[in-house]
C-alpha cells in the first residue's frame, strides 16, 4: 500500500486517524504499532516476521547494551557489533545475497548456490538503518535504551516513514514517542503538507514519468540527441517530484499523529556544486552516513588521504545501499570521484565562476548521475550518454520528438519552477500583502485533493521509484 492509492486515502488513513484519536493516550503507541503492521501486511504479510525478528533482536540488544555500557564498555561494544551484524545480515540476505552469488559464481572454480524466490521486503533498507542508528546511539550514550517493546516497535514500524523515509533516527523522536501532543494546528499543517506532497507526486511526478517512459522507449527505435536529453531531464525531475512528494506526505502524516520528522529535501536542483547538492538531496540519508560511517572512520580528523578514503567508502556504500546492481556501485563511484575532486580543487575554481556557470556545471553532472542511476543495463546508459553527445543518433531531433517536447514543455517549465524556492516566496509575499489569503488555503487543499483523486481514479500509471530500495 502506498500513500497515493485510493485504498490508503479513503480506507486506511480515515480508519487509522479515527482509531488513533479515540484511543486513550497510554494506548496510542500500541495503536500505531498495530496500524503500522497492518499497513505493511497489506502488501507483504509474510515479511512482517522478518521485520519483527529484526526489531526484536535490536530491542533485546539495546537493553543489554544500556545495562553494561558504563560498567563494562568492552562487552557493550561487542554487543553493539553483534546487534549491527544481525541487522546487516537480514539486509544482506534479502537485498544482496543473489547479487553476490551470481557474480562470485562467474569466477573460475567458484560456485555459490543461488536461492530462488528471494523477494526484497519493502522498506527494509530504511528500517534497518533506523535500527542501526538506535543501537549505536545507545552504545554512545546519546540516548537511553527504550524499555518498552511497544514504543520501540512503534518507532521502527511507524507507517508514515516506513516505506521510503525520511530515515528517522531514534534521537529525532525519542521524546515524541512518550510525550508528544497532537494539536489542531499541527494536524492542519500535516494535512496541508500531505496534500501538497500528493499533488507533487501524482500531478507532476507521474506525468513526468509518463514522458520519461515515452522518450526512453522511443530511443530504441529512433534515437535522437534531443530525445536523449529529454529522457534524462524528465527522469531527474520525475525522481525529485516522486521522492520529495512522498517525503512531504510522510512528514505531513507524521504531524497528523503528533510527530515532527526531519526534512529530507531543500531544493537540490538550485545547487551550484555536487557538494551542495548532497547537502540538499535525501538529507536524512546523507546525515546517517556522516554520523554512522564517515565520522566513525575518522572523518576529516586524520589527514587528507584518510578523509578521501572515508569519502570513497561512504559513497561506495551509498551507491550499494540503493540497490544490488553494478549501476548503483558505478553511481556511487561517480559521485565519490566528483566530491573528492571538488574537495581537493574544484570548489576553489567554482568560486571564481559566475553563478549561471556554476549552476550549469551542477545540473549537467546531476543529469549524468541520474542517467547512471536509472539504467540497470549499463550498455543502455552508455547509449543514452552517447546520444546526448550526438553519437549513434539518427538526427538531432525528429519531428515526433519535437512535437512531444512541445506538448510537454509547459509541464517541464512548471516542474523546473516548482523545484526552486520561487513558489514559496511568492506565497509568502501574497500573505504579507493580503493576510486573509490564508483562509483560502483549506479550499485550495480540498481542490488539489479532488484533482488528485480524479487523476488516481482515471489513471493506472502511478509508479513510485523508492519502493525498490
Amino acid at each position: 500500500m502506498v500513500f497515493s492509492s485510493l485504498v490508503f486515502l479513503f480506507a486506511f488513513l480515515p480508519m487509522a486517524l479515527a482509531v488513533y484519536y479515540v484511543a486513550p493516550r497510554r494506548a496510542k503507541n500500541a495503536i500505531l504499532f498495530l496500524l503500522s503492521l497492518l499497513f505493511y501486511a497489506w502488501g507483504e504479510p509474510i515479511y512482517i516476521l522478518v521485520m519483527l525478528a529484526s526489531l526484536s533482536a535490536a530491542y533485546a540488544f539495546g537493553i543489554a547494551i544500556g545495562a553494561c555500557r558504563e560498567r563494562d564498555p568492552k562487552r557493550a561494544k561487542r554487543l553493539t557489533a553483534a546487534s549491527v551484524s544481525v541487522s546487516v545480515a537480514f539486509l544482506f540476505f534479502f537485498k544482496y545475497y543473489r547479487f553476490f552469488a551470481e557474480n562470485l559464481s562467474r569466477l573460475p572454480g567458484v560456485t555459490v548456490p543461488v536461492i530462488e524466490g528471494i523477494v526484497l521486503p519493502i522498506g527494509i533498507s530504511f528500517y534497518t538503518f533506523q535500527i542501526i542508528s538506535y543501537t549505536v546511539d545507545v552504545y554512545r550514550g546519546t540516548c537511553a535504551a527504550q524499555r518498552s517493546y511497544i514504543s520501540f516497535g512503534a518507532y521502527v514500524t511507524l507507517f508514515p516513514q516506513l516505506i521510503a523515509g525520511p530515515i528517522v533516527r531514534y534521537t529525532d523522536v525519542e521524546a515524541q514517542l512518550c510525550h508528544r501532543r497532537e494539536t489542531v494546528l499541527g494536524f492542519s499543517n500535516g494535512v496541508t503538507r500531505f496534500v501538497a506532497g500528493l499533488a507533487k507526486k501524482v500531478l507532476v511526478g507521474d506525468a513526468l514519468a509518463a514522458g520519461y517512459v515515452y522518450f526512453r522507449e522511443s530511443a530504441t527505435l529512433y534515437p535522437t540527441t534531443l530525445g536523449a536529453w529529454a529522457t534524462v531531464v524528465l527522469y531527474s525531475l520525475h525522481l525529485y517530484y516522486d521522492f520529495s512528494g512522498y517525503t512531504d506526505m510522510a512528514i505531513g502524516l507524521g504531524r497528523m499523529f503528533g510527530f515532527d520528522f526531519p526534512e529530507n529535501f531543500n531544493y537540490p536542483y538550485i545547487s551550484q556544486s555536487m557538494t551542495e547538492f548532497w547537502r540538499r538531496w535525501h538529507m536524512s540519508l546523507s546525515l546517517w552516513f556522516r554520523e554512522y560511517v564517515y565520522i566513525p572512520l575518522g572523518g576529516n580528523r586524520k589527514g587528507t588521504l584518510v578523509r578521501y578514503r572515508n569519502m570513497a567508502i561512504v559513497w561506495l556504500l551509498t551507491g550499494f545501499w540503493h540497490g544490488a546492481n553494478w549501476n548503483f556501485l558505478l553511481w556511487g563511484v561517480y559521485f565519490a570521484v566528483i566530491l573528492i575532486l571538488e574537495r581537493a580543487v574544484l570548489l576553489r575554481v567554482l568560486e571564481r565562476l559566475p553563478r549561471p556557470l556554476r549552476h550549469a556545471y551542477a545540473v549537467v553532472l546531476i543529469l549524468v548521475g541520474f542517467l547512471i542511476f536509472s539504467e540497470t543495463d549499463l550498455s543502455a546508459a552508455l547509449s543514452c550518454l552517447g546520444a546526448m553527445l550526438g553519437l549513434g543518433v539518427h538526427a538531432f531531433a525528429g519531428e515526433i520528438t519535437l512535437y512531444q517536447l512541445t506538448r510537454l514543455l509547459p509541464l517541464v517549465a512548471l516542474a523546473c519552477m516548482g523545484a526552486t524556492p520561487l513558489p514559496r516566496r511568492l506565497w509568502r509575499r501574497l500573505l504579507e500583502r493580503f493576510p486573509r489569503a490564508q483562509t483560502a488555503l483549506p479550499v485550495l487543499c480540498i481542490g488539489l485533493l479532488t484533482v488528485c483523486v480524479a487523476y488516481l481514479v482515471d489513471s493506472t500509471f502511478s509508479p513510485f521509484e523508492y519502493t525498490q530500495f
